[in-house]
């Protein structure tokens, strides 16, 4: 009997130690290890122009930690934010890129940072910069689209001169048009569900906050026909004084709200 336990014992630690061996055998073999950081960066830069974007990731998380401290890291922490943002996680890309621009602030590399920021946000497949996407900015999450119109304003105001700048403000012009208009998406909305008073402080709202927005037209004829509606004249009337003055040829004032057409943004 004891030499059975004996026996047993043994096998245990035989097959623990196998099963140990055969641990260690299918650890995967690092093939980077005797590359160098430029071996690293080139490849991992090839995976990012083919679309491998989480093969790129793995790569120049491998060069950070290879060529901690050097200019090169700089540029794979913010080559792997982009990569990230490519695969679509957006939410790792701009960890990637608030930690970047807090341990390096003074990089040569902080406009692109705020600009990729932005561009993040904005959601790059949308509106005015899409010949496809079909969904109105103004519909989607207005949170991200503030997070991007201050990404863009900080990259303009602190580097005016950047090769970036200028697409930044027209991003920034299409944000407050796209934000305007949301206010008004949803004066419309409270209008067509017989909320008049709501859809008339939302008009309000949108005609306070963005002064000279195209989307104002469709609020001061919202505030009118509100105002009708709760039998308040001589302020139906100051308000289509007000319209017909700005936008004389209002094509709300003779067809009403429109329907079956494109989104406000699309201009071609």
């Amino acid at each position: 009997m004891h030499q059975a336990k004996l026996s047993f014992a043994c096998a245990l630690a035989l097959t623990g130690e196998a099963l140990f061996l055969a641990g260690c055998a299918s650890t995967p073999e690092d093939n980077t290890a005797t590359w160098s950081p430029n071996k690293i960066y080139a490849e991992a830069k090839d995976e990012l122009s083919s679309g491998g974007y989480d093969k790129a990731v793995i790569l120049f998380e491998k060069l950070e930690g290879r060529a901690a401290g050097t200019p090169l890291a700089q540029q794979a922490q913010i080559d792997k934010a982009y990569a990230q943002y490519k695969s679509g996680d957006t939410a790792q890309a701009l960890a990637t890129l608030d930690r970047f621009m807090k341990l390096h602030p003074a990089s040569t590399a902080i406009d692109y940072a705020l600009y990729l920021k932005g561009i993040i946000n904005f959601n790059d497949d949308l509106g005015l910069f899409s010949s496809i996407a079909r969904q109105d900015l103004a519909e989607r999450d207005q949170k991200a689209s503030k997070e991007s119109f201050d990404a863009f304003k900080e990259l303009v105001t602190r580097f005016p001169s950047s090769r970036y700048t200028e697409d930044a403000s027209q991003r920034m012009t299409y944000i407050v048009n796209s934000l305007a208009q949301y206010e008004v998406h949803v004066a419309r909305y409270y209008y067509l569900r017989g909320a008049h008073l709501a859809a008339i402080n939302r008009a309000q709202l949108a005609l306070t906050d963005y002064q000279g927005m195209p989307a104002l037209e469709e609020a001061l004829f919202i505030m009118m026909k509100s105002y009708d509606a709760l039998g308040m004249s001589q302020l139906r009337d100051d308000t289509k004084r007000i319209l017909d003055k700005n936008y004389p040829k209002s094509e709300f004032t003779s067809r009403g709200f429109k329907t079956n057409s494109d989104p406000w943004w699309k201009v071609w």
